[in-house]
């Protein structure tokens, strides 16, 4: 990889030492030179270390392009002129090597989408296949696996330990030609409970776009996922996903192929004054009236029962059922979560071990054959992570298959078939038992649409 590029200093805006300053090194945080005379240390030998883990990828991906104005019903009456709607790219991001024994590198969930084809150059010039291992959208992390000797994994910080005014040092590939080093300080931490997007990520003036954050031991403490910025003189906020985060995430891609977050298996509402009344709850700050509880499940082994108003959880107060929904989303299968609850006027703590979000998955071709290539799971509409509507999710579906020509897509989720109610995989196999021509009406994302397989 090529040498690194600095455009920026660390530190305070130390004005009258900055004055003399060309305009390349503008930035919001700058150091003083020296300090009562002692000249501060470079960070050359940091950028070398870190270096040595960074590679530049090499995306190759399939992508929508605009439409043939001719390609319409009414012109192809009288031309034939369809021509294809997508059309190869390349691009290039940065990554970084977190394993070397098995060869596994981090970087940006939207690098690699409808990746086709990945080459990775490493440090010493090589370029070496790359295959993405698992991705999530959610937090912007993808893994790629390279089979290469030699690798040099980077440092792993500690990103719980980061504190608002820290330094920070962030080294990308933003141009797709070389590193840029941009200096900063932490100026907001990640907050894992907000039910606002970016308070998930760390926010620093080291806005270099995708690569990754090191502190100043040249470990690791972010992976880099975007940045904003109006106009070269402006502030410049960088956002990045904190690296225990990202390494939860890479375990959980590694072992199960996608993150397995976690659910409780219950239903909820919010907290209201006449229902705070009717639970002798004093305290009026809100809360999550528990309404149902899934029959054999982590959440009724814990002892949580109808009519329970949750509280907190851990320290993160709960106001709506929101706020608890979102702490789980954050989640992953296997973990503990300590619950305060009001019971009767009492409150006592319980400890609920989360499930897995994922549900055995049925292959397509097992329910019908205008249906092969997809896979399904059953929605439980008690957990609290999703939404209340009952149905069929898709899981996953094979590109080609005779399911995705029919349009079908992966998490679409099916609520009728020909025109009768769908709740799980009994009802939908009863609904096109015998069927050639299928009529799904599915939910797919804010919106709904209709389906028909012939």
């Amino acid at each position: 990889m090529s040498a690194v590029r600095n455009i920026g200093l660390f530190g305070l805006a130390w004005l009258g030492l900055l004055g003399g300053l060309s305009s390349d090194y503008r930035a919001s945080a700058a150091l003083p030179a020296e300090i009562d005379g002692q000249a501060l240390p470079s960070l050359a030998p940091l950028v070398e270390q870190v270096h040595e883990s960074m590679v530049r990828i090499a995306v190759q991906s399939r992508v929508q392009v605009r439409r043939d104005p001719f390609d319409d019903p009414f012109f192809r009456r009288f031309f034939d002129s369809r021509r294809s709607a997508t059309r190869n790219r390349e691009h290039y991001t940065s990554g970084v090597i977190v394993d070397e024994l098995e060869g596994l590198i981090l970087t940006n969930e939207s690098a690699v989408r409808g990746a086709t084809n990945i080459k990775v150059q490493l440090a010493d010039g090589r370029d070496v296949d790359g295959a993405v291992v698992g991705a999530d959208a959610a937090t912007n992390v993808a893994v790629i696996k390279v089979a290469a000797v030699g690798l040099k994994a980077i440092n792993m910080g500690n990103s719980d330990s980061l504190r608002i005014g820290d330094f920070v040092v962030s080294i990308g590939d933003p141009l797709g030609d070389e590193n840029t080093l941009l200096t900063g300080v932490v100026s907001a931490l990640a907050q894992t409970n907000s039910l606002q997007a970016h308070q998930s990520f760390i926010r620093s003036d080291a806005a270099v776009g995708p690569g990754i954050l090191v502190d100043l031991n040249g470990s690791i403490v972010g992976l880099n996922i975007a940045k904003a910025a109006t106009t070269a003189g402006s502030s410049r906020i960088g956002f990045s996903t904190p690296i225990n985060m990202a390494m939860r995430v890479k375990e959980q891609i590694v072992q199960y192929g996608t993150p397995q977050r976690g659910f409780l298996a219950v239903q909820i509402q919010d907290l209201t004054p006449s229902l705070a009344q009717a639970f002798a709850i004093q305290d009026d700050n809100g809360g999550a009236v528990v309404t149902n509880v899934s029959p054999g499940s982590s959440a009724e082994s814990a002892g949580l029962q109808v009519g329970d108003v949750v509280l907190s959880v851990g320290s993160q107060k709960i106001i709506k059922g929101n706020d608890l929904r979102h702490i789980i989303g954050q989640h992953f299968a296997g973990d503990i979560l300590d619950i305060s609850i009001a019971r009767q006027g009492d409150v006592m703590s319980l400890q609920p071990v989360l499930e897995s979000s994922t549900r055995p998955s049925q292959k397509g071709q097992m329910i019908h054959y205008q249906l092969e290539g997809a896979t399904f799971s059953e929605d439980d509409t008690r957990q609290v992570s999703t939404n209340a509507e009952e149905g069929v999710r898709i899981g996953s579906v094979e590109k080609g298959s005779v399911a995705w020509r029919h349009g079908v897509r992966e998490n679409d989720l099916i609520v009728s078939a020909n025109r009768r109610p769908v709740r799980d995989l009994d009802s939908l196999r009863e609904a096109i038992e015998g069927k050639d021509v299928l009529m799904l009406n599915v939910v797919r994302g804010t919106g709904a649409l209709f389906l028909l397989l012939q």
